[in-house]
């Protein structure tokens, strides 16, 4: 359920962090208290009157509205204990408790603490005599220049002091005159420090941390850094002074220390870290904390923010950052000007209007508002110092300068103060003239180097017989000899994995890629009959991102694992100008070896009437994306929309991306057996180009897509994109990843071997190609491709002979049935022998027994069907237990439940879910004789027929609706045992008649739970 969340506070920052929660899909709405004129009413975004101050109120408004998060801006409710008081009435608040904020609201707490924990600052003295603090500032043998108000005071209690006599003064301001009231109670005296100073903030949740790109703030009001202090004229993100050693070393030495410092002192710190730093000679320095985001850094941070603000939020609360870690963008820039009132810091006039604001915005920059009112009868006037600001995000600092003050001259706001030089001091760190680098060119050799060593322990799990997999040498070795091979011939195959590259950089999904890529090379050497013995990478892009090809790298390891084959090496490509950001490409090479005696295709051996067996595909593998991102375009859906073709909650970049079949270890044994002529990889070129390169030229393939499964990505490709049969037929796989020549003696044989492991169908068979005929003939493909997917035998009428037709008799998709089962299993046979006809609208796709080893699971195995053991006794409830048995049906995408002897009783949840796809049969003549015994309760009642009934599953036992019933005479001197022998007799008739009813759609079960029949078409 959609979500409500409020902000407290009515800043700039406030309004940044609104805008970017309201991005987020889980949020309904956004609340902000007080808020400000940007913040009344913004799509999702509204502002609230609650007070902030009472926490009872809040907490008590919080729970009567429905808001599941509170996220506290400024400093001051932090410090009064606004997230303790939430938190302890129920109410999920993120922000440090106040014990935790007392790094910021007291600084000779956060002063004592650091030196406690040994975190870098600068030399200091806390007093709450004015005049020790003077004798200290003229005794200190450094420059003791800065004072400090310990308390809160606003971001403004900090005077940097230029001389002695002017930081004396600055301690009776502060203590005396009382500058800044009770904040000024206690004054810290520091060392005057020289350097650069930056912004570290980092996401913590009380044990990790996850930093934050470094960010400068402007706190002079003046261009060139003159003029008074403020609370921040404009910031920008990332800091170039900062590489990501300096931030390695600021996250171990300041982040991470202080997070296990205040966690050691029994005060988690949980929520946004804020570590204003000096970079100076002797390393960075912490010159103060802070309990919460920056106001202006807050409004350039969360617009380089990839990942989703309340996701990540949840994962801060939740402790799950470690496995969660934040995205930000890449070679990105964002800056911020902050326009203020005329005066400002001083005293300054309100109710200025403003005007041009939805201009600005319009031309892609963000707006955010801090000191700002609706005016009555329409506009926006000032209400506030610091008023606005205006925030740009470019591909370089100088273009995000540029576009932000652009946009500052776009407001109307007469007498505004803003600056025009936020950056300066990045821009002159970036002009210095210093010798060049292969980095400044583009190539990251300690880049590509970390990610060999990420790497090399996933080469090495994937060594074999024959090769270690260690990765580092110029080239890779391979023993034949030692692999088992007597005669052997090598085979090489090539391949990429095409513009499904594209779908995945666009979603962010890079690791089924590798899987992709290695089924693309290892299917085709499979076409030869040989085993995968080693694989060779090729990964090229423009600028490397460690992580992104580490992800695709693991991915390859993985399916090199799943294949049998070693990663023997590979090569890592970092080429600047050739790939745009954030793309790159892919090749994998792979090797086989097969006895010479073994070699495929045996093209002498193949013959008319030989059979077609066919292996099912994932679906689309990794052809055709150039069509597939065409009809997308036309459907105007992105990648990111829940799908049309996939399961619940799948978006259509989910479904897609779904990795290519491996079918190497599933398939060597049975090629080594000798009982395959012929196999074929359907790749680029489809079902029409790919099975005649294994085949004679004077035969031809004559398919029946009737016959098997076509997953429905292909239906709505096929009616989205008005592709005709042939194009459907030339460019995908249409639900078959492989097809495999086999005799017909030999057919049976190998279809079992097969569908012990994966889902696979006789598809067709070889006939004499006629002269001028098609190499490859699908019949039945449109019809099949319109009525693809789990719901396709709905429509489909039963007939006398039990079979299963659609319009003109053509065969339809078969229902895919589970059978759940605890024992013997005889209804099971009865089930299996009616779904092995060709007239059957049931497909039994597996056999799920709650006891291991009965006679129910030999007999499927016999018949060639997959089964599962969900022992009930490993299970601490009956949901637990239930849940996995869901999990398995999900698995196999089962449409239909049987029970034929299942002995547990379902749980209500489960028998709702499968509502209407659940069925049982009874040995009575239901609703008589229900529950355990019937037949016994039969003859001690001495009815005279009693039978059995195939019904629905409902909440309670034995009383769903009734589909098929038959009755049993009760005969003369019966005994329980000759009773039940005949109606178990009856259940092998009854249960298999009513499976074909339901799944050929001619029963359903409607909503008012009663039995609904599909009228039969006029004669």
């Amino acid at each position: 359920m959609a979500e409500k969340v409020l902000v407290v506070g009515g800043g700039g920052r406030e309004h940044a962090l609104a805008w970017k929660l309201a991005q987020s899909p889980q949020i309904q709405q956004v609340l902000v208290a007080p808020g400000n004129a940007g913040t009344a009413s913004c799509g999702k975004i509204s502002n609230s009157e609650v007070s902030v101050s009472n926490h009872a109120i809040l907490a008590q408004f919080c729970k009567d509205h429905h808001v599941g998060l509170v996220v506290v801006g400024p400093e001051v409710p932090l410090a009064a204990g606004i997230v303790d008081d939430l938190t302890a009435a129920g109410v999920p608040c993120f922000g440090p408790s106040a014990k935790a904020a007392q790094l910021e609201a007291s600084k000779s707490f956060s002063k004592a603490f650091m030196e406690r924990h040994g975190i870098p600052t600068a030399r200091y003295g806390s007093f709450t005599d004015p005049q020790e603090a003077c004798n200290y500032i003229r005794t200190a043998d450094f420059p003791a220049l800065v004072v400090k108000a310990s308390g809160l005071a606003a971001g403004k209690g900090v005077i940097v002091a230029k001389d002695q006599d002017e930081a004396c003064q600055a301690v009776m301001d502060i203590m005396k005159d009382r500058a800044f009231g009770s904040a000024g109670e206690t004054v810290v005296v520091e060392e005057l420090l020289e350097g650069e100073e930056v912004s570290c903030l980092c996401f913590t949740d009380g044990s990790s941390v996850s930093p934050m790109p470094p960010a400068q703030d402007h706190k002079r009001l003046q261009d060139g850094d003159l003029g008074p202090n403020t609370g921040g004229m404009g910031a920008y993100c990332p800091t170039p002074q900062v590489s990501q050693e300096l931030l390695q070393q600021i996250r171990e030495t300041v982040l991470q220390k202080t997070v296990d410092g205040m966690k050691e002192e029994g005060s988690p710190y949980v929520g946004v870290l804020y570590a204003g730093l000096m970079l100076t000679k002797q390393g960075p320095k912490v010159l103060e904390f802070n309990c919460r985001f920056g106001d202006p850094e807050c409004q350039v941070l969360l617009p380089l923010l990839q990942s989703d603000l309340y996701e990540v939020m949840l994962n801060t609360l939740s402790g799950k950052l470690v496995s969660s870690a934040p995205v930000w963008h890449q070679d990105s820039s964002a800056v911020t000007v902050v326009m203020a009132s005329a005066g400002y810091p001083g005293s300054y006039k309100k109710g200025v209007e403003i005007t041009g604001l939805s201009q600005v915005q319009d031309s892609g920059l963000q707006v955010f508002h801090a000191g700002t009112a609706l005016k009555e009868g329409g506009g926006v006037v000032s209400s506030g110092g610091r008023v606005l600001t205006v925030t740009a995000v470019g591909p370089s600092l100088e273009k995000a300068l540029q576009a932000a003050n652009q946009g500052v001259a776009a407001i109307g706001f007469p007498g505004a103060v803003y600056r025009r030089d936020i950056g300066h001091r990045a821009i002159a760190h970036l002009n210095q003239h210093r010798g060049l680098t292969y980095k400044d060119s583009g190539v990251d050799i300690a880049a590509g180097n970390k990610l060999v060593d990420m790497i090399k322990p996933l080469a090495k799990a994937t060594s074999r017989a024959g090769c270690n997999a260690e990765l580092g040498g110029f080239a890779g070795l391979f023993d034949l000899k030692a692999a088992g091979f007597v005669d052997p011939i090598l085979v090489s195959g090539t391949d990429g994995v095409g513009t499904k590259l594209k779908i995945a950089q666009a979603c962010g999904q890079h690791g089924g890629l590798g899987q992709d890529l290695v089924a693309m090379c290892v299917n085709d050497v499979l076409a030869q009959g040989a085993e995968p013995l080693f694989f060779l990478d090729y990964f090229s892009c423009g600028r490397l991102d460690v992580d992104v090809a580490a992800s695709v790298v693991g991915g390859i390891a993985k399916a090199c694992e799943m294949a049998g084959c070693a990663l023997l090496g590979g090569e890592t490509a970092e080429m600047p100008g050739v790939y745009a950001a954030g793309e790159y490409d892919l090749a994998g090479f792979c090797v086989g070896a097969v006895e010479r005696g073994a070699l495929l295709p045996r093209m002498g051996d193949i013959s008319e009437g030989d059979l077609l067996i066919g292996l099912a595909s994932s679906g689309v593998h990794s052809n055709g994306f150039s069509l597939v991102r065409k009809v997308l375009e036309r459907a105007k859906l992105s990648y990111s929309s829940p799908a049309p073709f996939g399961k619940a909650e799948q978006t259509v970049g989910d479904v897609l991306l779904t990795p290519t079949n491996i079918y190497s270890r599933l398939l060597l044994p049975i090629l080594r057996s000798g009982a395959v002529k012929a196999y074929a990889h359907i790749t680029g070129g489809g079902l029409l180009e790919n099975i005649p390169r294994v085949l004679p030229q004077e035969l031809a393939v004559d398919l029946d897509a009737s016959r098997w499964s076509i997953p429905r990505v292909f239906s709505w490709l096929h009616k989205e994109g008005g592709l005709s049969e042939e194009e459907m037929a030339r460019t995908f796989n249409c639900g078959l990843g492989a097809v495999l020549v086999v005799a017909p003696l030999d057919a049976q044989r190998v279809l079992r071997q097969l569908q012990a492991h994966e889902e696979a169908w006789i598809v067709g068979s070889l006939a004499h190609k006629q002269q001028g005929a098609e190499p490859v003939v699908v019949r039945n493909l449109k019809h099949s491709l319109q009525n693809a997917g789990p719901a396709s035998c709905g429509d489909l009428d039963v007939k006398q002979n039990g079979g299963c037709h659609g319009d003109g008799s053509t065969p339809r998709k078969r229902t895919r049935v589970a059978v759940l089962i605890s024992g013997t299993g005889t209804n099971l046979q009865a089930l299996i022998e009616q779904a092995k006809r060709p007239s059957s609208c049931a497909e039994m796709v597996v056999v799920i027994s709650n006891r291991p080893g009965v006679q129910g699971l030999k007999r499927a195995s016999l018949a060639g069907i997959q089964t599962r053991v969900v022992d009930h006794k490993l299970y601490g409830s009956r949901a637990e237990f239930d849940g996995t048995i869901d999990r398995v049906l999900e698995e196999f995408g089962v449409e239909l439940v049987c029970l034929a002897g299942f002995m547990r009783i379902l749980t209500g949840t489960f028998v709702k879910k499968w509502n209407g796809k659940l069925v049982n049969i009874h040995p009575s003549l239901l609703p008589s004789f229900k529950g355990v015994n019937a037949q016994k309760q039969a003859l001690q009642a001495g009815v005279r027929v009693a039978g059995c009934t195939v019904h629905f599953v409902a909440e309670e036992v034995d009383a769903g609706a009734i589909i098929v019933q038959e009755a049993v005479p009760v005969l003369c001197g019966d005994t329980e045992d000759s009773l039940c022998d005949r109606i178990r007799e009856a259940e092998h008739r009854a249960f298999p008649a009513a499976l074909e009813l339901v799944a050929s759609g001619a029963v359903r079960l409607g909503e008012d739970g009663h039995i609904v029949w599909k009228s039969s078409p006029q004669s």
